[in-house]
């Protein structure tokens, strides 16, 4: 878990892809750069504004991925676990707010109620090297 947050937040922003419960053939990709782990989970941060808040709502399933140049890249797939929002921690909700409000959202504080946080469930990451080579971890 600790190297898949390491390598996601020593790159500026990777790339999450849901499906859009109103098009649900058409799957959407937008940048994401904050990761966390706590309590033996991956968590993402975002608003509950926002259309991947709604799209993770009606289908869970994401997938992940980017790139650090001179290096592998990472896939990471999942099922966003949105009622675990109750549960993260207060490090992790802190860590959340500071990293929003540094990429330029408006949040007010670390409760605010427009922030939300969802954790990973059957979590898989491909580390995947241009020669054809990769390693899986499943947590």
């Amino acid at each position: 878990m600790d190297e898949i947050v390491r390598y996601l937040t020593s790159i500026p922003a990777w790339y999450l892809a849901t499906i859009d419960e109103t098009d649900p053939g058409q799957p959407r990709v937008r940048p994401f750069s904050f990761a966390a782990a706590d309590a033996g989970k991956l968590w993402f941060c975002t608003s509950r504004d926002k259309d991947v808040w709604r799209e993770l709502g009606a289908h869970p399933k994401f997938e992940l991925s980017g790139w650090k140049p001179g290096a592998y890249w990472i896939v990471v797939t999942g099922e966003a676990d949105l009622a675990d929002d109750a549960n993260v921690s207060e490090r992790v909700r802190e860590e959340g707010f500071r990293h929003m409000v540094g990429i330029g959202e408006a949040h007010e504080s670390a409760h605010d109620g427009r922030l939300a946080f969802f954790s990973v469930r059957n979590g898989r990451a491909r580390f995947c090297d241009i020669d054809g080579s990769e390693r899986t971890v499943a947590f």
